[in-house]
């Protein structure tokens, strides 16, 4: 029975971590949207989970209902991280799945 070469295996999973690490890194560049309000709200965050921009719609400004507002942008930024998570999951499984072709259809990586 041959011996594993321990040395090729070490190699192997740090090349997968170089790889994931790299995956991970490109989560900043998937940008994704939430809205509430019929798109009055608009968030936009990226697959980090990092809110870049908040779009209000003079509109739905009124002073004399500030808890509206507060609703609507607390509905679109939980849309957008909700959002944003798919696309993280979406992202490092097909990244995981070219590092290894041999996942199962399902598989999750925790943390993902």
């Amino acid at each position: 029975m041959a011996k594993p070469n321990l040395g090729a295996l070490l190699g192997q999973v740090q090349k997968m971590q170089a790889k994931m690490e790299k995956a991970q890194e490109g989560l900043v560049e998937i940008e994704v949207e939430g809205s509430a309000g019929g798109g009055m709200v608009t968030v936009t965050a990226n697959a980090k989970q990092e809110i870049l921009r908040i779009k209000i719609d003079p509109e739905v400004v009124d002073p004399d209902d500030i808890d509206m507002l507060e609703d609507l942008v607390v509905a679109a930024t939980n849309q957008a991280l909700e959002k944003a998570q798919a696309a993280a999951n979406e992202h490092i499984q097909k990244e995981a799945g070219s590092m290894m072709p041999n996942l199962p259809g399902g598989f999750k990586i925790p943390g993902f």
